[in-house]
């Protein structure tokens, strides 16, 4: 417990106050019983918690209240609202000469705002900043800080004065449009809020850090934000998507671009988001051989200074690559920072690490709390609007009633100049035979002569003997009117008190006939004027349209261009495959599963015949089992044999050179000790997120028992690392071929008797991932399907390859269309010198090969060096191999003006590599084989 002494208990700083002396003794005595009883009763005990928290919600609520948070009506905090009434005070319009900023913080320091008066500057300096502010308040003059960090000069040198913007905040306020409230020592009034003829929270926004919660509120572009409330008061159920299409954004003075639309729909939707913010950027060529990229907008709220710091530090700590100088050209025609690139630097990469790294890319994050009623509310921006619409309305109808009180006080006036015109000789004469004004008002008020005016004086001035004017004009009118009782004056009078000092204050001069003219016309205008604004206060319609009408003419008069732009299409945060380079790969996995990704300019275009290149460092039980190209970027699905389907990026395989081994698979995803990758499909990283892309795809999968099976694109856009199921395999079975068609594919499987069959993918319907599929092929006992093509291309050919080295092309058109399930037609003829058909791809003329043997050989070879037979033919040798050698895998590298959405090889299509000359040793081409060009037997088997 805790004991407070009242404050009026004298204090006695001396160290033997309170002690008693020899002499004291007795009640009369110092610290005596009596004494104590008495201060016990002056003593109130407390309870130190309750206290300590009583003082601190006091101490909360005023700073939330009187310091951090902007009021919804006006979106000023109260030292901004003082401020700016305290220049109107001064008469600082923007037409106005400026004035120092020291007299401007004095006279709200002294008048309103009773705290530092750096608090007073610094919110007069920051409604100064054009970088800070979307719509500034006050018109500086001297040095206001800058983007760099550079702090205002002090109050002594700048001088403010208001803007154009800042007298709109303020209009009407002398109209009791606001309620004034006493300052702080009570002798001055000051408004509780300005009547904002423009949105200004949502135009310049907010911050601010109070006690338990803090402000942050993004500004916006005044003509969208205008278009915004119009809309809404056009249609008050209006939605959030409806609201979007007025303000699709905030916009930041500082320009810059808005990265992803996601984050600005969170926030007005809920007054909490995330808004991505990124510098603007442009290439240019600062010398022969040499770019540059050149920002000429920041994120809101940066530090330039920091900023160029911040890259050098990234660009020393290896953190960005590809940076060879930085050096900051601005100057008063506007910001250009200069990032200088080396030679070989790749822009996009740079560009996406500058944003990963450093500050050209900010979160601004959206925390929209303002004072409602004196409460702090986190608000939606349709919150927002409504509640500024009804500050608006309200401020119109206490304007209208105003205006209409002093219309009907005017009108009042008016009506007894009227009077006293039209009985100009009887009114002069009770003013001139009065005693004194005092008498004068109270006999023109009682519509009488004054006692000292006889009858015969009466006679004499050719008046009557009563005034005349007790006319009954007076009451008609005032019923007319229904002015109230008090601006006409008690009912028993003729003329009101006002009516009668306004005609003693009558000059003669108006006693003309034109200045009479003059008064009856402004009387009938008045009347018109009080029936106008009768109209307005009776129709909320009228008073919504009055609303609307004063925000267009602000939007006409102050609106400018959006000034950031708006990527819609932007993610926000910075995702891995940014930083890294999207560049052409050769992908190969082997039968082992060791993976690995090479630049596929590592591999030269041979002649056929040739031996190839070493392309992998293989174990003697260990050979290529799958071999594509792909970009860094690309998604890719692995199916294994036993029917499951596994998710990877091609960045995530490992880089390794021609000769290294790779990486176990197993290690990159989750696949079962006694499963293998038997079939992989690339998918562009654009088409992998189009949800369009995905349903009118599909997967068609064959297995080695010749099981075909179509299966939806979308059925496999989230294949997790552990792994789905993809195709039910049965117990024999494995899946041996996976590709990406359209749904209106050709489809040819190959076997290893050397036949292939030809049907329509339409045979083929559409099943979940769990179905078996349906039969594709027949096949003889020991045969088992080798490949499987889906064609789209006219004059397509179907490649065959085999065992020991032997291949060629023949038309598709040799294939005759069946339906799936038959024995099919022969596709090569094969024998002890061929080995079994290993191989069966679509090819075109321009197309290039990449084979590799079980030894790890590979070679790239282009495909019109390969002759063309018929189906019946054995072919001719492709490949020299050593003894014991085989060939394990045989990849199509698509052109680059191919079609890239679909990979008739289940890859996605590789790169067009120019040939340099062809080296290493070459096998020489053998002459076909056309002892067998005797059409086989074909069977047709349903």
């Amino acid at each position: 417990m805790a004991e407070t002494p009242d404050d009026d208990l004298p204090l006695d700083d001396s160290s033997d106050a309170g002690a008693p002396t020899p002499e004291a003794s007795g009640d009369d005595a110092i610290g005596g019983d009596g004494a104590l009883d008495d201060l016990s009763s002056r003593i109130i005990p407390i309870n130190i918690e309750d206290e300590m928290k009583s003082s601190y919600i006091d101490y909360s609520m005023s700073v939330i209240v009187s310091r951090a948070l902007p009021d919804v009506r006006d979106g000023l905090k109260p030292v901004q609202r003082r401020v700016l009434y305290g220049m109107q005070e001064l008469g600082l319009a923007a037409g106005r000469a400026h004035k120092k900023s020291a007299r401007i913080v004095g006279e709200v320091l002294g008048k309103y705002h009773p705290h530092g008066d750096q608090s007073v500057y610094d919110a007069l300096v920051r409604m100064a900043q054009d970088f800070a502010m979307r719509g500034p308040l006050v018109d500086g003059q001297g040095n206001f800080g800058s983007v760099d960090g550079d702090s205002a000069a002090a109050m002594r040198y700048t001088e403010a004065r208001m803007t154009r913007l800042a007298e709109e905040l303020l209009r009407d306020l002398d109209k009791e449009t606001a309620d004034f409230i006493p300052n702080f020592d009570g002798s001055l009034d000051e408004p509780t809020v300005l009547p904002a003829a423009l949105p200004n929270l949502l135009v310049n926004g907010a911050s601010g850090i109070a006690v338990g919660m803090a402000t942050n509120i993004a500004p916006h572009n005044l003509g969208e934000a205008i278009d915004g409330i119009v809309a809404t008061i056009d249609d008050p159920e209006i939605d959030l998507d409806g609201l979007m299409e007025h303000i699709p954004a905030p916009d930041f003075p500082t320009g810059g671009t808005i990265y992803g639309i996601a984050g600005v729909r969170e926030a007005y939707r809920t007054g909490r988001g995330r808004v991505i913010m990124r510098a603007k950027m442009t290439e240019e060529e600062i010398r022969k051989d040499r770019d540059a990229i050149i920002i000429t907008e920041i994120p809101y709220q940066v530090n330039k200074s920091t900023l160029i710091e911040k890259i050098a530090h990234a660009v020393r700590d290896k953190k960005i690559e590809g940076i060879s100088d930085l050096r900051d050209e601005s100057d008063r025609d506007g910001m250009r920072i200069v990032i200088e690139l080396k030679r070989d630097a790749v822009i996009e990469v740079t560009k996406n690490q500058l944003f990963k790294y450093t500050q050209l890319q900010q979160t601004f994050g959206v925390n929209t709390v303002a004072l409602v009623n004196g409460r702090p509310r986190t608000l939606s921006l349709k919150e927002m609007i409504e509640h500024y619409i009804a500050h608006r309305h309200e401020v119109v109808v206490r304007r209208t009633e105003y205006d209409l009180r002093h219309a009907e006080e005017r009108a009042h006036v008016l009506e007894g100049l009227s009077i006293a015109l039209d009985h100009i000789d009887a009114v002069i004469a009770i003013i001139r035979h009065s005693a004194d004004t005092d008498e004068a008002k109270a006999n023109l008020m009682a519509g009488v002569y004054p006692a000292s005016l006889t009858a015969a004086q009466l006679e004499r001035l050719g008046l009557p003997a009563q005034p005349p004017i007790a006319s009954g004009k007076k009451q008609d009118t005032i019923a007319d009117l229904n002015i109230s009782e008090a601006a006409s004056g008690a009912r028993g009078e003729w003329l009101s008190e006002r009516q009668s000092e306004a005609i003693l204050a009558l000059r003669l001069s108006r006693l003309t006939g034109l200045e009479r003219e003059k008064i009856l016309a402004e009387y009938r205008e008045i009347l018109q004027e009080i029936e106008r604004l009768r109209s307005i206060l009776g129709n909320e319609g009228l008073r919504m349209q009055i609303i609307k009408d004063e925000l267009l003419e602000i939007k006409e008069k102050y609106a400018d261009e959006r000034r950031t732009e708006i990527d819609p299409i932007g993610g926000g945060d910075i995702d891995l495959e940014d930083l890294i380079e999207n560049e052409r790969m050769v992908v190969t996995v082997t039968n082992q599963g060791l993976a690995k990704r090479t630049a596929i300019d590592e591999y030269r275009t041979q002649s056929r015949g040739g031996r190839g290149l070493k392309g992998l460092g293989t174990r003697s039980e260990d050979w290529i089992e799958h071999l594509f190209a792909a970009d860094t970027h690309d998604y890719l699905l692995f199916f294994t044999d036993h029917g499951q389907v596994y998710w990877l990026r091609v960045y995530d395989v490992p880089e390794g050179g021609r000769t290294a081994k790779g990486r176990s698979i197993r290690n990159m995803i989750q696949i079962s000790p006694e499963d293998s990758v038997k079939a992989v499909i690339g998918i562009k990283k654009e088409n992998f997120r189009d949800p369009e892309f995905l349903e009118s795809h599909f997967v068609l999968m064959a297995t080695r028992d010749g099981r075909v099976k179509k299966t939806a694109l979308d059925a496999f856009k989230r294949p997790m690392r552990t792994g789905i199921i993809a195709i039910d395999i049965v117990e024999g079975d494995r899946l041996v071929e996976a590709h990406l068609t359209e749904g209106d594919t050709e489809i040819v499987l190959g076997c290893s008797g050397g036949r292939g069959i030809r049907f329509h993918e339409t045979d083929v319907r559409s099943m979940g991932r769990k179905s078996r599929g349906v039969r594709g092929m027949k096949l003889k006992d020991g045969e088992t399907v080798v490949g499987m093509i889906a064609v789209r291309r006219d004059g397509a050919q179907v490649l065959t390859i085999s065992a020991n080295g032997y291949g060629k092309r023949t038309d598709l058109e040799e294939y005759r269309q069946q339906s799936r399930g038959g024995l099919g037609i022969l596709a090569q003829k094969t024998t002890s010198k061929t080995g079994e058909l290993v191989a069966l791809k679509s090819v075109a003329e321009e197309d290039e090969l990449m084979i590799g043997t079980e030894h790890g050989l590979l070679i790239r070879m282009a495909v019109s060096g390969i002759s063309t037979y018929s189906r019946n033919a054995q072919g001719v040798r492709v490949i020299n191999l050593r003894d014991g050698d085989k060939i394990a895998d045989v990849a199509r590298l698509v052109k680059e003006d191919e079609d890239p959405d679909i990979a008739t090889d289940g890859v996605v299509p590789a790169l067009d590599a120019e040939a340099p000359e062809a080296s290493g040793e070459s096998g020489g081409a053998e002459a076909p084989d056309t002892s067998g060009d005797t059409p086989a037997e074909e069977t047709d088997e349903a």
